[in-house]
């Protein structure tokens, strides 16, 4: 159950987006996720130039995402986006696609997550890097089950390379969002997910 289109979809809503965790999306959240984005990427460097480049992606996603999900906007718009709207746009928009036929503000926020993710700026999603994102969000026991998740994702070519690469990155999140199958290859690209 927890590897679901509708539990994955959620996780991408509580996790990745509702930074204040209120339950929905707004603004606020995309504004905190610029300057979060920011730190990170910078490694708690914050210029001006870098922060205005983030506030532009997320402004852009955000209004991206309450143009395809806020179905209530008329007559009263709410200004809000709850998880069942966010998963009927994404049900719209990016089921059965692949990631260059995504929305231009969606690609644009998974080119971003994975240069938050490559802390070494290699170009690489290692296995550190891996389990570093993962830990932020779950309580763990075992790092085997972070490790064995980041290794299903692997093939042989991520394996000489030493990880993962901007462009599986993106292939393998339009998996995590447009294939509805629970045993989607892409399941695990966040770690072992719960309910």
């Amino acid at each position: 159950m927890a590897y679901t289109w509708d539990n994955r979809v959620a996780f991408v809503v509580r996790y990745l987006y509702d930074i204040d965790n209120n339950g929905y999306l707004d603004s606020h959240d995309f504004q905190c996720l610029a300057l979060r984005t920011c730190v990170l990427e910078g490694k708690g460097d914050c210029s001006a130039a870098r922060l205005q480049k983030y506030q532009n992606i997320m402004i852009n996603l955000w209004e991206e995402i309450s143009r395809l999900a806020d179905f209530d906007k008329v007559p009263d718009y709410d200004g809000t986006v709850t998880v069942e709207e966010f998963k009927q746009a994404v049900k719209n928009t990016c089921v059965g696609k692949k990631y260059e036929d995504f929305p231009q503000a969606m690609k644009a926020f998974i080119e971003t997550n994975f240069r938050m993710i490559d802390i070494n700026a290699d170009g690489l999603m290692g296995i550190e890097e891996f389990r570093y994102d993962c830990i932020q969000r779950m309580v763990v026991e075992d790092i085997k089950v972070i490790d064995d998740a980041y290794n299903s994702l692997l093939n042989d070519d991520d394996r000489r390379k030493g990880g993962i690469s901007l462009s599986k990155y993106q292939e393998l999140f339009a998996q995590f969002l447009a294939d509805q199958n629970e045993n989607c290859p892409a399941s695990l690209l966040f770690g072992p997910l719960e309910l």
